[in-house]
């Protein structure tokens, strides 16, 4: 079996999504995701860059191409390489499961669950409205809700007031709740060390199960300031690319949960290495999975076959969307994604219905916060 072609797709229904084909010359393909969905035209050019250095080769080189694809130019992969490059390996992982005959995860050494809790997101703008959806989701049977500060009119958010509404939501839902579903709070990297330490403090009586992001991440540096000054559960990684991005993290124990985002980390090559490599720390994983229903199938099929797995994001449902070019997607029962019995990645991919919705410039809006000094501030 060889490679025959190599195709992204940047896909528009109701939300963006970019898909890469991996085709082989046996009438098989498979199917990967990349993130960072608001650079997709730098990201189709990368695999369109990519694909002659794999067009001929055998498709089950999968490290290999990825060391190739990584370093192969001299210059280490940089973020919209590691998404295409992750695309690429996830498609690669689901071929060669489809041309064996067997999931994703038994490739990877077999299950050591028998199924992965998630979460969904959840949100309300008083803390009666989260509230009540908080409630919805624990009766829907989720085990775990995330929320976020609240952004307010036209991209406002200041940081003073997010914190004191933030320390209001998490009191009303750790009441309404009760000790039976975990929180997950995402701050999305909008506070400096010192608002971080402030809110992190103040919430530790309603047992948060991580606070993600609470800080910016370009400076692992500042995350040895934060932990010397908090005692709740850190989780931190969605933006890295590689596993030498989440080097200090995990070796000077800044983290207790490590979001490792499939779509952008160099796919599953590269996610199961930071797995393991977390687990020599007793770091767990949370894997990023803001996506589409590939990277949903990705990232469960790593998170059956490795054993640091603390809870995988899903923010609704598989199948409430893009249901018409993922028409069979991943099995979610009572809080959590079951494994797939099919080969590959476990899903069904529609390439012509994916080719019917190409993705325009114009279709994404980029989020921009700003504070009332007319300072940008992270989204």
């Amino acid at each position: 079996m060889k490679i025959a072609s190599v195709e992204c797709l940047p896909v528009y229904d109701g939300r963006p999504s970019i898909f890469v084909i991996v085709q082989s010359d046996e009438g098989l393909f498979g199917v990967g995701e990349a993130g960072l969905v608001r650079r997709a035209g730098a990201i189709r050019e990368v695999v369109n860059d990519f694909a002659p250095l794999l067009i001929g080769e055998d498709p089950f080189r999968i490290e290999h191409h990825w060391q190739r694809l990584s370093r192969g130019f001299f210059f280490p992969h940089d973020k919209i390489a590691g998404s295409a490059l992750a695309a690429i390996d996830i498609a690669l992982w689901d071929l060669m499961g489809k041309a064996l005959g067997l999931p994703v995860y038994q490739l990877l050494g077999g299950r050591v669950r028998d199924k992965v809790v998630c979460y969904p997101h959840v949100g309300g703008r008083t803390p009666e409205e989260l509230v009540e959806r908080c409630l919805a989701a624990r009766d829907e049977g989720w085990k775990f809700v995330r929320f976020s500060p609240n952004i307010g009119e036209g991209g406002r958010f200041e940081p003073a007031e997010a914190i004191r509404e933030s320390i209001r939501m998490f009191e009303a839902v750790r009441t309404a709740l009760g000790e039976s579903v975990e929180i997950c709070f995402d701050v999305h990297t909008r506070l400096d060390p010192a608002d971080a330490i402030q809110l992190c403090r103040a919430v530790e009586p309603y047992r948060p199960f991580f606070m993600e992001d609470p800080i910016r991440s370009e400076s692992p540096n500042s995350f040895r300031l934060l932990r010397q000054h908090i005692n709740v559960p850190l989780a931190a990684g969605e933006q890295f690319c590689s596993k030498w991005e989440f080097r200090q993290l995990i070796e000077e124990d800044l983290i207790d949960y490590a979001r490792v985002d499939l779509c952008i980390c160099g796919g599953i090559s590269e996610s199961k290495k930071i797995a393991g490599w977390a687990e020599t720390h007793y770091i767990k994983l949370a894997t990023h999975n803001p996506l589409g229903p590939v990277s949903s199938a990705a990232c469960l099929n790593l998170n059956l076959a490795v054993s640091n797995v603390g809870v995988m994001e899903q923010p609704q449902r598989p199948g409430r969307v893009m249901a018409n070019v993922v028409p069979e997607q991943v099995t979610w029962a009572d809080g959590y994604l079951l494994p797939p019995s099919k080969p590959g990645l476990g899903i069904t991919f529609d390439v012509e219905a994916a080719r019917r919705l190409p993705y325009r410039p114009g279709d994404v809006v980029r989020p921009l916060l700003h504070r009332d000094d007319g300072s940008f501030t992270n989204w």
